[in-house]
């Protein structure tokens, strides 16, 4: 089987094997929303707690009815506007879209790195190329055998 190797930053990138661009979308969806789902559980970079906010911060979350852990979830917009921005046929890259958020992004990755693939994060990315390459075998294997298109 071939060899695939998984890049983690803020991007997600995969060599030598090319999905088309709408299975390279799915792929960064996955892993969009599995940092989502760490991050609305509150949990840091390595599955962890993530850590405390400050006290004035917390004092004045959870006035507001939001709790007091940190979640980027005060608004909402920041979780929102994070999403899968552009596409290749072996890279998904994922950033938030607006400027305001941008800069409330990179603050709290100041704070504490977000906008990395936990181990978690990147399992559940593998097991979704899993389940792709596996639903994409029998057609590669059949164009092979036919002596058609090969990708």
């Amino acid at each position: 089987m071939p060899s695939v190797r998984v890049y983690q930053k803020k991007q997600l990138r995969l060599d030598l094997l090319n999905f088309r661009q709408q299975q390279m979308y799915d792929l960064g969806s996955a892993g969009v929303t599995a940092v989502k789902a760490r991050l609305s559980a509150a949990q840091g970079p390595e599955d962890s707690a993530a850590k405390p906010l400050t006290k004035r911060y917390a004092i004045f979350k959870t006035r507001k009815g939001k709790g007091n852990r940190r979640n980027l979830t005060f608004t909402g917009d920041l979780l929102r506007n994070f999403q899968v921005r552009t596409v290749s046929e072996n890279r998904a890259k994922a950033s938030v879209s607006t400027r305001k958020d941008r800069i409330k992004a990179w603050a709290n990755q100041k704070r504490e790195a977000w906008m990395v693939f936990s181990p978690k994060n990147r399992a559940a990315v593998v097991e979704a190329a899993r389940k792709m390459i596996q639903a994409m075998k029998p057609r590669l294997l059949l164009e092979r055998s036919l002596g058609g298109k090969q990708r």
